[in-house]
């Protein structure tokens, strides 16, 4: 094959000068004079002269393409950079908005809810806040405890339709609110009510701590009562609750009389319940949190004299009033909630005491002011469905949860233990006045108990051999409240200001009398008589309800029919939160046991030896 030459007829080959291609070492290094690859040719060099501006042209459009879409890639980058700051930047923001919000739902509970927390406004006694939104109410009672008692005794809660502060309903009503809030916080909040009960809460519970030497650790006197004095006496002084008028007319430069206790088991444990239960309300405060567990177990200590379950005091005095029962069962219902509020593990060994005389007597099943077993067993079947307790205190909380599963059963239709209204209204004071205080607490076991089951993802009970899913337990919760707002033969709602009918004579000297109309004792008791309805409406009150057959008197002269009590609102604010927001926020299983620490279950002992017989 000839070899091939260039254009001026020489050979493609280049053969280095001699001198420039010696190495160091005397050596040539031809390859790298050479081309690794066959030379082109002489078309192929043409073509490459002739095609070179346009491929130049190419390759600078090519680059410019190739550095706008650079350009437009590091622009998308930075535009989604941008946005994705600002979301963060809005979720950021959104987080740190006030917890206020307007409620999620407008369900009829979420409502009533609204207005029953009102209701405790309208009640305060002493000194108002600014914000206590009751137009028709002012200052009252300013002096109360002066010369009377140690300390001053402004402020609290009036009882019901009068002006007399008692302090055994009061602690109930404080402590099932408490109950409700740790249940519920997150259903308070999101209908942005959180605050206003706390408020509430804390109304109550600063007055009971100047009942008693709450700074002392030991004390001998507590102040259940003032004003109000003996109705069956027909006295007409000002401070008694024969007298009617508004609780701001009454004379500031006459002190209430005080009524002292000096040996009442029962009230001192009903506040010992209501100060620790409402110290983890408060534990993120830690000073104001603290002191109310003092006070809690210096009232314990005072209730139970110390002695456990070997207490062999007497009952409280005779009260006209509010006159208990028994004590064991505020020393149980105290008992655990001081378990709650401390950790101390000598409250549980007590609250457990096989040899504690705790059952419900006659109204079992049935929570009231007076009667607190249904309340103390469900709470202490929480600490087993929750904190998984093993021995020693498996047995009794077994029992506790047993106990529990009967009285729901007890509630449900088809069993015997309580009778109905045509209307449908559980008849758990079995027909006596007033039924709508026992039948809310009732509403508000079932509802928490099925959210108990519920968070365990357990479907429901057993009654007998027959299954009951939670649904069951939640209908019969819905059903009762249903009556209340509005459900019943009547057609009216049982609570002030909900719906469009709803009593109009409320028997309540604030709500009676005009505002701008200043009584005295006798002459008050026209507006009492007056056939006209109340000038002020005192919104949320839940009255005493229907009589065993649905009917209702609304009249001031029948106390039975038409007074409301913040024992019986405190119930319905637990049972209307319970049930409102279906399907949102459940429980809140952890708070009520954030002071309980972990606790090491011991081995059960082994069984005795005995002779091994074949």
């Amino acid at each position: 094959m000839p070899e091939r030459t260039n254009l001026w007829g020489g050979s493609f080959e280049i053969i280095p000068n001699e001198d420039q291609a010696v190495t160091e070492d005397g050596d040539y290094d031809r390859a790298a004079y050479r081309s690794p690859t066959p030379p082109p040719s002489v078309d192929e060099v043409k073509q490459s002269w002739l095609l070179r501006p346009e491929r130049e042209e190419q390759r600078r459009k090519t680059k410019f393409i190739q550095g706008k879409m650079i350009k437009s890639l590091v622009l998308y980058a930075v535009l989604a950079a941008l946005i994705i700051t600002l979301i963060i930047v809005l979720v950021v923001v959104a987080r740190r908005r006030p917890h206020h919000r307007p409620p999620p739902t407008s369900d009829n509970y979420t409502v009533a809810l609204h207005q029953t927390l009102t209701f405790f406004n309208a009640q305060r006694s002493g000194r108002l806040p600014a914000n206590n939104n009751v137009s028709w109410r002012g200052n009252s009672c300013l002096n109360d405890g002066q010369k009377k008692f140690m300390n001053s005794l402004v402020g609290g809660y009036y009882d019901a339709g009068d002006a007399t502060k008692l302090t055994f309903p009061a602690s109930f009503a404080m402590t099932m609110l408490s109950w409700s809030v740790l249940e519920y916080s997150a259903k308070y909040e999101a209908t942005g009510e959180l605050d206003h009960i706390k408020d509430i809460i804390k109304w109550g519970t600063d007055y009971l701590l100047k009942t008693f030497n709450s700074s002392a650790n030991s004390v001998h006197m507590i102040a259940s009562q003032v004003g109000g004095g003996d109705p069956s006496l027909k006295t007409t002084n000002p401070h008694d609750s024969n007298c009617w008028m508004r609780p701001e007319d009454i004379a500031s430069n006459d002190p209430r009389e005080v009524y002292n206790c000096y040996e009442c088991p029962a009230l001192a444990g009903e506040m010992a319940a209501a100060l620790a239960s409402a110290s983890i309300v408060f534990k993120d405060s830690q000073y104001y949190s603290r002191k109310l567990v003092h006070g809690a177990e210096v009232l314990f200590k005072f209730a139970t004299r110390e002695q456990g379950a070997k207490f062999s005091g007497v009952a409280d005095p005779f009260s006209v009033y509010y006159n208990s029962n028994g004590y064991w069962d505020e020393f149980v219902w105290a008992g655990a909630w001081l378990y709650c509020a401390t950790g101390n593990s000598s409250y549980l060994r007590f609250v457990t005491d096989p040899s504690v005389p705790f059952s419900g007597g006659p109204d079992r099943g049935v929570l009231s002011w007076n009667n607190k077993h249904a309340g103390a067993q469900l709470l202490l079947t929480r600490m087993r469905m929750f904190l998984g307790y093993g021995y020693p205190y498996e047995e009794m909380l077994r029992r506790f949860q047993n106990q529990v599963d009967e009285i729901m059963c007890s509630y449900l239709p088809g069993f015997p233990n309580f009778g109905r209204t045509p209307g449908g209204l559980i008849q758990l004071n079995h027909g006596k006045p007033g039924p709508l205080q026992y039948v809310v607490n009732a509403a508000f076991l079932t509802a928490l108990y099925a959210d108990y089951l519920k968070a365990l993802n357990t479907p429901g009970i057993y009654c007998g051999p027959t299954f009951h899913a939670n649904k069951d337990l939640r209908s019969f919760a819905k059903t009762q409240m249903d009556y209340i707002l509005g459900k019943n033969p009547r057609r009216m709602s049982y609570i002030v200001g909900f719906g469009d009918r709803f009593p109009q004579h409320v028997l309540h000297r604030g709500a009676s009398i005009p505002k701008n109309k200043k009584t005295s004792c006798q002459a008050g008791q026209k507006w009492r008589d007056s056939l006209k309805p109340n000038p002020n409406i005192i919104v949320g009150a839940m009255v005493g309800g229907p009589d065993r057959n649905d009917g209702f008197g609304d009249s001031r002269s029948n106390y039975n029919y038409t007074e409301p009590t913040i024992a019986g609102n405190a119930g319905l604010v637990a049972a209307l939160v319970a049930l409102s927001g279906e399907g949102t926020a459940g429980i809140d299983r952890n708070t009520m046991f954030y002071a309980v620490p972990p606790m090491f279950t011991p081995r059960p002992p082994p069984p005795p030896s005995s002779p091994w017989i074949p």
